[in-house]
């Protein structure tokens, strides 16, 4: 059955799924994306609990190579994870989703998770500076390999050429780092970046996710190109229809899922409102967002 029905006078919402980890043997994690998969959700997102087995971005990847049109997105924390690492961890699974990677910014500042990594828990006014710094410089290293950075010149025997690679030398108040990426670039340029309004860095999100209706205006006049709300399972999505981009649901349960599933989702497709995402499209391509020419080339084309 198909699910990509539109209305005459709304392009439809784009759906995203949160699974947070809990209960979730890898046969039914795979499940759950599968299923949300074939209803026409365009991203799934990934939390994670304490106790849980495998953490977010274990948690994507897996189900990477078993999803062919639903973006992954798994929370990465801002404040215990090292930059370089996350940059690169996220750009290798958008290699592996072939461009259906996304990160969903994480800011946890507690002492269990800081002592787990063995970092210190960050003073409130500088918490987003921080994060601020953190989106900059993924973003950097996500454009230090230009697209056409990979020449594989068997002639010569270079891989790639190093005038197209190039080092990002940030340096912050919380850390620096030379660069470049150790991966070639993502195959979205840059992946699709998603946070809360509380953050305080809408500025620098792709999709903006508000718990209010009320904070919809404000996101967007903040600059975020795609606002999704945040709602549970059996909402009533008729209200907010016409002032969102998309819904993030966070089913409570299997039996909260199943009735998404079974009954929301299809009520949304019957009534042409349900905008599902195309195979062989990148997530941006599915959401309608760019895909950023590396600052570093456009900097070559503009000297």
């Amino acid at each position: 059955m198909s699910t990509t029905a539109e209305s005459d006078d709304h392009p439809g919402l784009f759906l995203a799924l949160e699974l947070d980890g809990r209960d979730h043997s890898s046969r039914v994690l795979r499940d759950s994306v599968a299923a949300a998969e074939v209803a026409g959700f365009t991203l799934v997102t990934f939390t994670e609990n304490p106790g849980d087995t495998l953490d977010a971005g274990t948690r994507a990847a897996f189900v990477s190579s078993s999803t062919n049109t639903i973006g992954l997105a798994p929370t990465v924390h801002t404040l215990t994870t090292e930059p370089f690492f996350l940059a690169t961890q996220l750009a290798s699974m958008d290699h592996t989703s072939h461009g259906r990677g996304a990160w969903v910014v994480g800011a946890d500042n507690s002492a269990a998770a800081h002592e787990a990594v063995g970092s210190v828990v960050r003073k409130p006014d500088s918490i987003r500076q921080e994060i601020r710094d953190v989106i900059d410089v993924s973003r950097r290293l996500w454009d230090s390999w230009e697209d056409d950075a990979v020449i594989r010149d068997a002639a010569s025997g270079r891989y790639l050429d190093p005038d197209k690679v190039h080092h990002v030398r940030f340096e912050g108040e919380f850390f620096d780092i030379v660069g470049p990426l150790i991966t070639p670039r993502p195959p979205q340029g840059q992946l699709v970046v998603v946070g809360d309004v509380a953050l305080g860095v809408t500025d620098l999100l792709d999709v903006a996710v508000v718990g209010d209706v009320d904070q919809i205006d404000d996101a967007r006049t903040d600059g975020a190109p795609l606002v999704f709300l945040d709602v549970d399972a059996d909402v009533n999505v008729a209200p907010v229809v016409d002032i969102v981009d998309g819904l993030l649901f966070r089913p409570t349960g299997a039996e909260a899922l199943r009735r998404l599933l079974d009954g929301t989702v299809p009520k949304l497709a019957d009534a042409g409102l349900l905008r599902a995402p195309t195979v062989g499209r990148t997530l941006r391509e599915n959401l309608g967002l760019p895909r950023p020419v590396s600052r570093y080339a456009a900097a070559k084309e503009n000297n």
